[in-house]
Protein backbone atom coordinates (compact mmCIF):
# COMPACT_ATOMS: atom_id res chain seq x y z
CA UNK A 1 0.00 0.00 0.00
CA UNK A 2 1.32 3.39 -0.93
CA UNK A 3 1.85 5.81 2.01
CA UNK A 4 1.07 9.49 0.72
CA UNK A 5 2.30 11.73 3.52
CA UNK A 6 0.28 14.85 4.03
CA UNK A 7 1.85 17.71 1.68
CA UNK A 8 2.96 20.82 3.74
CA UNK A 9 2.45 24.13 2.76
CA UNK A 10 5.71 26.31 2.58
CA UNK A 11 4.50 28.80 5.34
CA UNK A 12 4.36 26.92 8.52
CA UNK A 13 1.40 26.94 10.75
CA UNK A 14 2.05 29.72 13.25
CA UNK A 15 1.88 27.64 16.00
CA UNK A 16 4.73 25.36 14.71
CA UNK A 17 6.94 28.69 14.09
CA UNK A 18 6.60 29.63 17.30
CA UNK A 19 9.06 26.65 18.26
CA UNK A 20 12.48 28.64 17.29
CA UNK A 21 15.50 29.43 19.12
CA UNK A 22 14.42 29.83 23.07
CA UNK A 23 12.10 27.21 23.73
CA UNK A 24 10.27 27.13 27.40
CA UNK A 25 9.25 23.21 26.88
CA UNK A 26 9.84 20.01 24.74
CA UNK A 27 7.22 20.03 22.02
CA UNK A 28 4.70 17.04 20.92
CA UNK A 29 5.89 14.10 19.35
CA UNK A 30 5.72 14.76 15.44
CA UNK A 31 6.23 18.50 16.13
CA UNK A 32 7.88 20.20 12.87
CA UNK A 33 10.15 22.72 13.95
CA UNK A 34 11.62 25.27 11.55
CA UNK A 35 15.24 25.57 11.18
CA UNK A 36 15.38 29.45 9.78
CA UNK A 37 13.33 31.24 11.82
CA UNK A 38 14.42 34.55 10.65
CA UNK A 39 14.38 33.66 6.73
CA UNK A 40 15.67 30.55 4.86
CA UNK A 41 18.95 31.95 3.40
CA UNK A 42 19.40 31.83 -0.44
CA UNK A 43 16.04 30.83 -0.60
CA UNK A 44 15.10 30.22 -4.71
CA UNK A 45 12.10 31.51 -4.35
CA UNK A 46 10.99 30.61 -7.31
CA UNK A 47 10.15 27.02 -7.81
CA UNK A 48 6.81 24.93 -7.51
CA UNK A 49 5.77 23.64 -3.96
CA UNK A 50 7.41 20.73 -1.96
CA UNK A 51 5.81 17.21 -3.67
CA UNK A 52 5.44 14.45 -0.83
CA UNK A 53 4.63 10.97 -2.02
CA UNK A 54 4.93 7.55 -1.31
CA UNK A 55 7.04 8.75 2.31
CA UNK A 56 9.22 10.76 -0.23
CA UNK A 57 9.42 14.52 -0.45
CA UNK A 58 11.33 16.45 -3.27
CA UNK A 59 11.40 20.09 -3.60
CA UNK A 60 12.38 20.99 0.23
CA UNK A 61 11.62 24.70 0.33
CA UNK A 62 11.91 25.46 3.87
CA UNK A 63 14.17 22.87 6.07
CA UNK A 64 12.98 21.53 9.14
CA UNK A 65 13.19 18.93 11.93
CA UNK A 66 10.14 16.69 13.11
CA UNK A 67 10.15 15.71 16.44
CA UNK A 68 10.36 12.34 18.03
CA UNK A 69 10.18 11.47 21.76
CA UNK A 70 11.42 8.93 23.38
CA UNK A 71 9.23 6.00 23.85
CA UNK A 72 10.49 4.02 27.37
CA UNK A 73 10.00 5.71 30.77
CA UNK A 74 14.22 6.18 31.26
CA UNK A 75 15.26 8.46 28.43
CA UNK A 76 18.56 8.35 28.30
CA UNK A 77 19.43 12.14 27.15
CA UNK A 78 20.94 10.91 24.25
CA UNK A 79 19.37 12.78 21.03
CA UNK A 80 19.96 12.08 17.26
CA UNK A 81 19.65 14.24 14.18
CA UNK A 82 18.42 11.70 11.11
CA UNK A 83 19.23 12.81 7.77
CA UNK A 84 17.54 10.73 5.14
CA UNK A 85 18.91 9.47 1.58
CA UNK A 86 17.69 9.99 -1.63
CA UNK A 87 20.67 10.96 -3.80
CA UNK A 88 20.13 14.97 -3.30
CA UNK A 89 17.12 14.52 -5.31
CA UNK A 90 14.28 13.69 -2.63
CA UNK A 91 14.77 12.83 1.21
CA UNK A 92 13.22 9.05 1.85
CA UNK A 93 11.29 10.64 4.50
CA UNK A 94 9.72 7.17 5.58
CA UNK A 95 12.10 4.43 4.94
CA UNK A 96 15.23 6.16 6.60
CA UNK A 97 13.97 8.91 8.47
CA UNK A 98 10.33 7.61 10.57
CA UNK A 99 11.58 4.40 10.75
CA UNK A 100 14.84 4.75 11.93
CA UNK A 101 13.21 7.75 14.35
CA UNK A 102 10.89 4.49 15.55
CA UNK A 103 13.54 2.28 16.13
CA UNK A 104 16.15 4.93 18.16
CA UNK A 105 12.96 5.75 20.13
CA UNK A 106 12.86 2.44 21.72
CA UNK A 107 16.78 3.26 22.52
CA UNK A 108 15.93 5.64 24.56
CA UNK A 109 17.02 8.27 22.05
CA UNK A 110 15.29 11.41 21.18
CA UNK A 111 15.31 11.91 17.61
CA UNK A 112 14.91 14.76 15.15
CA UNK A 113 14.38 13.57 11.51
CA UNK A 114 16.07 16.63 8.95
CA UNK A 115 14.27 17.87 6.05
CA UNK A 116 17.11 19.88 4.50
CA UNK A 117 17.56 21.55 0.97
CA UNK A 118 18.56 19.34 -1.81
CA UNK A 119 19.65 19.17 -5.66
CA UNK A 120 18.16 22.78 -6.51
CA UNK A 121 20.58 24.42 -3.97
CA UNK A 122 23.49 22.63 -4.16
CA UNK A 123 26.20 23.28 -1.57
CA UNK A 124 27.15 24.67 0.73
CA UNK A 125 22.92 24.82 1.73
CA UNK A 126 22.25 21.04 2.46
CA UNK A 127 25.54 21.40 4.49
CA UNK A 128 24.10 24.26 6.45
CA UNK A 129 20.74 23.20 7.08
CA UNK A 130 22.25 19.62 8.86
CA UNK A 131 24.75 22.18 11.08
CA UNK A 132 21.71 24.58 11.91
CA UNK A 133 20.31 21.24 13.22
CA UNK A 134 22.56 20.29 15.06
CA UNK A 135 23.82 24.04 16.81
CA UNK A 136 19.24 24.60 17.45
CA UNK A 137 19.36 20.38 19.56
CA UNK A 138 22.30 21.86 21.34
CA UNK A 139 21.41 25.04 22.12
CA UNK A 140 17.91 23.77 23.54
CA UNK A 141 18.99 20.81 25.07
CA UNK A 142 17.74 21.37 28.33
CA UNK A 143 14.14 22.30 27.19
CA UNK A 144 14.75 18.93 25.21
CA UNK A 145 15.22 17.18 28.54
CA UNK A 146 18.84 16.06 26.35
CA UNK A 147 22.58 16.33 27.35
CA UNK A 148 24.46 19.12 25.21
CA UNK A 149 27.45 16.54 24.84
CA UNK A 150 25.24 13.55 23.28
CA UNK A 151 24.10 14.98 19.73
CA UNK A 152 24.95 12.25 16.78
CA UNK A 153 24.16 12.17 13.49
CA UNK A 154 22.68 9.60 11.82
CA UNK A 155 22.09 9.31 7.75
CA UNK A 156 21.47 7.01 4.56
CA UNK A 157 23.35 6.84 1.32
CA UNK A 158 23.50 11.11 0.81
CA UNK A 159 22.03 11.65 4.08
CA UNK A 160 25.08 9.64 4.86
CA UNK A 161 27.26 11.99 3.12
CA UNK A 162 25.82 14.88 4.61
CA UNK A 163 25.94 13.25 8.31
CA UNK A 164 30.00 12.89 7.54
CA UNK A 165 29.74 16.14 6.29
CA UNK A 166 28.85 17.34 9.46
CA UNK A 167 31.23 15.18 11.10
CA UNK A 168 34.23 16.85 9.31
CA UNK A 169 32.97 20.03 7.91
CA UNK A 170 31.24 21.07 11.20
CA UNK A 171 33.35 24.19 11.61
CA UNK A 172 33.70 24.94 7.97
CA UNK A 173 32.74 29.08 6.98
CA UNK A 174 30.74 27.48 4.10
CA UNK A 175 28.30 26.00 7.05
CA UNK A 176 27.70 29.48 8.83
CA UNK A 177 25.45 31.89 7.77
CA UNK A 178 26.58 35.12 10.09
CA UNK A 179 23.59 34.01 12.50
CA UNK A 180 24.32 34.67 16.16
CA UNK A 181 23.35 30.82 16.78
CA UNK A 182 27.05 29.83 14.44
CA UNK A 183 28.76 30.49 17.66
CA UNK A 184 27.37 27.48 19.22
CA UNK A 185 28.87 24.11 18.17
CA UNK A 186 27.85 22.03 15.48
CA UNK A 187 29.80 19.47 16.09
CA UNK A 188 27.99 15.85 16.53
CA UNK A 189 29.70 13.85 19.51
CA UNK A 190 28.75 10.79 16.93
CA UNK A 191 27.82 9.25 14.03
CA UNK A 192 25.91 6.47 12.10
CA UNK A 193 26.64 6.34 8.65
CA UNK A 194 24.39 3.45 6.50
CA UNK A 195 25.67 2.73 2.77
CA UNK A 196 27.01 6.39 2.61
CA UNK A 197 28.26 8.42 -0.27
CA UNK A 198 31.88 9.49 0.91
CA UNK A 199 33.60 10.25 -2.10
CA UNK A 200 33.59 12.76 -4.51
CA UNK A 201 36.35 10.39 -7.03
CA UNK A 202 35.42 8.74 -10.63
CA UNK A 203 35.08 5.34 -9.59
CA UNK A 204 33.85 5.64 -6.42
CA UNK A 205 31.25 8.27 -6.14
CA UNK A 206 27.61 7.69 -6.31
CA UNK A 207 27.64 10.19 -9.60
CA UNK A 208 24.00 11.52 -8.84
CA UNK A 209 24.29 12.65 -5.23
CA UNK A 210 27.90 14.42 -7.07
CA UNK A 211 26.13 15.78 -9.83
CA UNK A 212 23.55 17.10 -7.51
CA UNK A 213 25.11 18.30 -4.39
CA UNK A 214 28.16 19.71 -6.96
CA UNK A 215 26.35 21.04 -9.60
CA UNK A 216 28.88 19.79 -11.76
CA UNK A 217 31.56 21.94 -10.31
CA UNK A 218 34.52 20.22 -10.12
CA UNK A 219 36.27 22.79 -7.45
CA UNK A 220 34.22 21.75 -4.95
CA UNK A 221 35.46 17.45 -4.99
CA UNK A 222 38.38 17.68 -3.01
CA UNK A 223 36.13 19.50 -0.50
CA UNK A 224 33.42 16.94 -0.48
CA UNK A 225 35.36 14.04 -0.90
CA UNK A 226 35.24 13.33 2.88
CA UNK A 227 37.69 10.59 3.49
CA UNK A 228 40.16 13.89 3.27
CA UNK A 229 38.11 15.77 5.31
CA UNK A 230 38.47 13.79 8.56
CA UNK A 231 40.67 15.03 11.17
CA UNK A 232 41.70 13.60 15.17
CA UNK A 233 38.32 15.80 15.85
CA UNK A 234 36.09 13.76 13.51
CA UNK A 235 33.41 12.26 16.04
CA UNK A 236 33.40 8.95 17.06
CA UNK A 237 31.35 6.62 13.72
CA UNK A 238 29.89 3.41 12.90
CA UNK A 239 29.85 2.18 9.70
CA UNK A 240 27.58 0.34 8.26
CA UNK A 241 27.57 -1.22 4.09
CA UNK A 242 26.77 -4.16 1.95
CA UNK A 243 29.01 -6.17 -0.42
CA UNK A 244 25.98 -6.49 -2.70
CA UNK A 245 25.36 -2.60 -2.85
CA UNK A 246 25.02 -1.67 -6.59
CA UNK A 247 24.58 1.92 -6.27
CA UNK A 248 27.08 3.27 -4.21
CA UNK A 249 30.10 1.24 -3.81
CA UNK A 250 31.01 0.02 -0.63
CA UNK A 251 34.87 1.62 -1.51
CA UNK A 252 33.10 4.67 0.20
CA UNK A 253 32.90 3.02 3.33
CA UNK A 254 36.19 1.73 3.27
CA UNK A 255 38.06 5.11 2.39
CA UNK A 256 35.91 6.26 4.77
CA UNK A 257 37.20 3.73 7.85
CA UNK A 258 40.71 3.70 6.79
CA UNK A 259 41.00 7.97 7.02
CA UNK A 260 39.02 7.87 10.50
CA UNK A 261 41.37 4.94 12.07
CA UNK A 262 44.29 6.95 10.53
CA UNK A 263 43.51 10.01 12.29
CA UNK A 264 43.13 8.34 15.52
CA UNK A 265 39.34 8.37 15.66
CA UNK A 266 37.46 5.71 17.23
CA UNK A 267 35.37 3.94 14.67
CA UNK A 268 33.94 0.12 14.03
CA UNK A 269 32.95 -1.06 10.27
CA UNK A 270 30.60 -3.89 9.47
CA UNK A 271 30.09 -4.87 5.95
CA UNK A 272 27.89 -7.70 5.02
CA UNK A 273 27.96 -9.56 2.42
CA UNK A 274 24.28 -9.28 1.15
CA UNK A 275 21.66 -6.26 1.41
CA UNK A 276 20.68 -4.11 -1.82
CA UNK A 277 21.13 -0.04 -1.56
CA UNK A 278 18.88 1.32 0.83
CA UNK A 279 17.81 -1.86 2.43
CA UNK A 280 16.64 0.65 5.94
CA UNK A 281 15.12 -2.02 8.21
CA UNK A 282 13.99 -4.65 5.94
CA UNK A 283 14.33 -8.49 7.34
CA UNK A 284 15.19 -11.31 5.37
CA UNK A 285 18.06 -10.03 3.83
CA UNK A 286 20.68 -12.64 5.83
CA UNK A 287 23.20 -11.35 8.72
CA UNK A 288 22.46 -7.79 6.89
CA UNK A 289 19.44 -7.37 8.71
CA UNK A 290 21.21 -7.91 11.82
CA UNK A 291 22.62 -4.53 11.68
CA UNK A 292 20.71 -3.13 14.36
CA UNK A 293 21.85 -5.41 17.09
CA UNK A 294 25.56 -4.22 16.17
CA UNK A 295 24.10 -0.58 16.70
CA UNK A 296 22.70 -0.78 19.66
CA UNK A 297 25.80 -3.21 20.76
CA UNK A 298 27.63 0.28 19.57
CA UNK A 299 25.72 2.62 21.07
CA UNK A 300 25.66 0.96 24.21
CA UNK A 301 29.20 0.74 24.39
CA UNK A 302 29.71 3.98 24.07
CA UNK A 303 27.31 4.77 26.98
CA UNK A 304 24.62 6.52 24.75
CA UNK A 305 21.84 4.31 25.22
CA UNK A 306 19.84 1.79 27.68
CA UNK A 307 21.60 -1.84 28.66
Amino acid sequence: MKLRLRRLSRFLLPSLIAVTAALANPPADGTVIPLWPEGVPGQLGILADEQWEDGRVRNVQEPTLTYCTPAVDRPTRTAVIVCPGGGYTVLSFEREGWQYARWLSQQGITTFILKNRLKEYGHPHPLRDVLRAIRHVRDNAAAYGIDPDRIGVMGSSAGGHLAASASTLFDHPDGKTGAAIDAVSARPDFAILMYPVISMADGVTHEGSRRNITHEDPALRPLLSLEDQVTAATPPTLIIHTQDDQSVPVANALRYYTALSEAGVPAELYIFQHGPHGMGLKPGLGTASSWPDRAREWLQDRGLTLR
